[in-house]
């Protein structure tokens, strides 16, 4: 069992309690569902109290720490058993000043924390997110997804790094990418 780091901000983002979710998954027998049903009904009972603005997003995140709390799951693992890590910035300007920010920062770069970039980096874009990915030598790949933020002025910049290889490579890789500057 592993106590999930993150339970303050479920509590706050779903509006239960921890300790509520514990009894009310193990009253479901929760620990007998997959991923997606353990999913499905963690978002019922969130959409039931009306306390949440993102409901789906909390209920991913209820269901992953109810896997890490039962030892079904590590922290910085997914469900197809790959590891990965999330470090999300604030930066100032729109998404599409935020992605020239972050182009810039990349322009030159041939390698993170010592492994070589094996795809080259590619851009995309949809109304409402700017994309940047690439992989690198150890298979593992990066993307930085972008999004303005409400008030227009900041973009919110997350660096997702997966296809990790163990679980001990989540803090390391957590550690360089908080280093670094944009």
């Amino acid at each position: 069992m592993t106590k999930p780091s993150n339970t303050k901000a479920l509590e706050t983002g779903s509006g239960i309690d921890w300790d509520d979710w514990l009894r009310y998954l193990d009253s479901i027998n929760a620990k007998e569902l997959d991923h997606t049903a353990l999913a499905i009904k963690t978002l019922e009972k969130i959409r039931e109290t009306g306390k949440s603005k993102s409901p789906e997003w909390w209920a991913q995140g209820v269901a992953v720490a109810y896997e890490q709390h039962i030892g079904r799951r590590k922290p910085g693992q997914r469900c197809d058993g790959d590891f990965s890590v999330t470090v999300s910035k604030t930066i100032d300007g729109d998404m599409d000043e935020a992605l020239e920010k972050w182009m810039k920062r990349m322009d030159g770069v041939s390698e993170f924390n010592g492994l070589k970039i094996s795809r080259e980096p590619s851009v995309s874009q949809t109304e409402k997110w700017r994309y940047w990915r690439c992989g690198l030598e150890d298979g593992s790949t990066l993307s930085v997804n972008i999004q303005t933020k409400p008030n227009g002025s900041k973009s919110g910049l997350a660096i997702n790094h997966d296809k990790l290889g163990e679980a001990s490579d989540v803090e390391k890789w957590r550690s360089y990418w908080k280093s670094v500057e944009i």
